[in-house]
């Protein structure tokens, strides 16, 4: 058995027990009858997920995953495949949104190389990039597959290593990821598992013209008329269609789940690799967090297709990045207090109506 069948075969629901509790104990605080709303449903998945009454989220980190795409050959971004690298430079030195965000919320920015077209050296440190490169960008989805099967398992399995490496250290994951042309996968990969018209479902990324969003609508629609990936197979999806990011994402949600760490995903591309694992190993879903709801048009069915109708957050984000998973935690952390701090009627000697 390898690592991927290894580690989904150890991941389980929710705790049931633990979801009750916490819904006995939220009934009866002192408020209207679930006046939090949707921060007291998610109280009740910390419980579940945790096995605890008083989840704690004290160590925070998000896990910016990095590659490069071949398909941007087909002129899919507004901006050219090396800034991918020079943005992997500057989350490193610091200057990047995530870097800002990530500080001001308290939370650790990792970055990961899983498939940048540059060697990155060796620094060490808390900062250093975490190698699990599996190749120097992925191929032209639009002319033939974008990575082996192989390549695709093994991408999904050195996201469940790095998970395996962060989970002794933080309490939460949030997802991030950088790689120009992601848009394009991601949206491709949001086409095959929801199997909606990619014009429907497709956005402007990095901010393309209309001219330029038609041309990306057609390369998607003939990369998956070459590739037909199977939309229940998440390796097959993810070596057709996918990005080594992607994969890895994926994979850090295995890993994640299979420690009962709860992970908040991000906009359309962690999505991707959320769908890309639910398809792998369908409990993951219940150890994801929605973190918002990105205005690239193809999130939302896939969020449908989790469970995850409803979003923390709706604040007309598209950056990417772990942006909109970073800024949702302070909100997990809120639904954890209302568990654990807030007095019961009981407790509180207040009467009830």
């Amino acid at each position: 058995m390898n690592l991927l069948e290894k580690t989904g075969a150890t991941i389980y629901p929710q705790d049931s027990e633990f979801r009750d509790m916490a819904v006995e104990r939220l009934e009866q605080l002192t408020m209207p009858h679930w006046a939090l709303g949707d921060l007291m449903d998610l109280a009740v998945d910390l419980a579940g997920i945790t096995r605890s009454m008083k989840p704690s989220f004290t160590k925070k980190a998000v896990v910016v995953m990095a590659a490069d795409h071949g398909v941007t050959a087909e002129g899919v971004s507004k901006f050219p495949a090396q800034v991918t690298t020079q943005m992997v430079y500057n989350f490193i030195d610091g200057g990047a949104a995530i870097n800002a965000i990530g500080t001001s919320v308290g939370a650790a920015v990792r970055v990961v190389d899983m498939g940048v077209n540059h060697r990155f050296a060796e620094t060490g440190g808390a900062n250093s990039i975490i190698n699990k490169k599996i190749g120097f960008g992925t191929g032209n989805f639009a002319r033939g597959p974008a990575m082996s099967i192989g390549n695709a398992r093994k991408a999904v399995e050195a996201g469940i290593e790095v998970a395996e490496e962060l989970a002794a250290s933080y309490d939460i994951l949030a997802t991030g990821e950088m790689g120009i042309g992601n848009t394009t996968a991601g949206t491709a990969i949001a086409a095959v598992v929801t199997g909606k018209p990619i014009a429907e479902i497709i956005g402007r990324g990095t901010g393309i013209d209309d001219e330029q969003l038609a041309h990306k609508t057609a390369v998607i629609e003939e990369a998956l008329a070459r590739n037909r990936p199977d939309a229940k197979n998440g390796l097959d999806v993810l070596a057709k269609v996918g990005g080594y990011e992607i994969g890895g994402i994926a994979g850090l949600i295995i890993g994640a789940a299979a420690r009962r760490v709860p992970v908040v995903i991000d906009g359309l591309i962690s999505t991707a690799g959320a769908l890309v694992a639910y398809l792998l190993e369908p409990f993951v879903r219940d150890y994801l967090i929605a973190s918002h709801r990105s205005v690239e048009p193809g999130h939302q069915p896939m969020l449908d297709i989790l469970g995850c109708e409803r979003p923390l957050l709706d604040l007309r984000l598209r950056l990417g990045e772990g942006t909109g998973a970073v800024l949702a935690l302070p909100l997990i952390d809120a639904a954890a207090a209302v568990l654990a701090n807030v007095a019961t009627f009981e407790e509180a000697s207040v009467s009830r109506r």
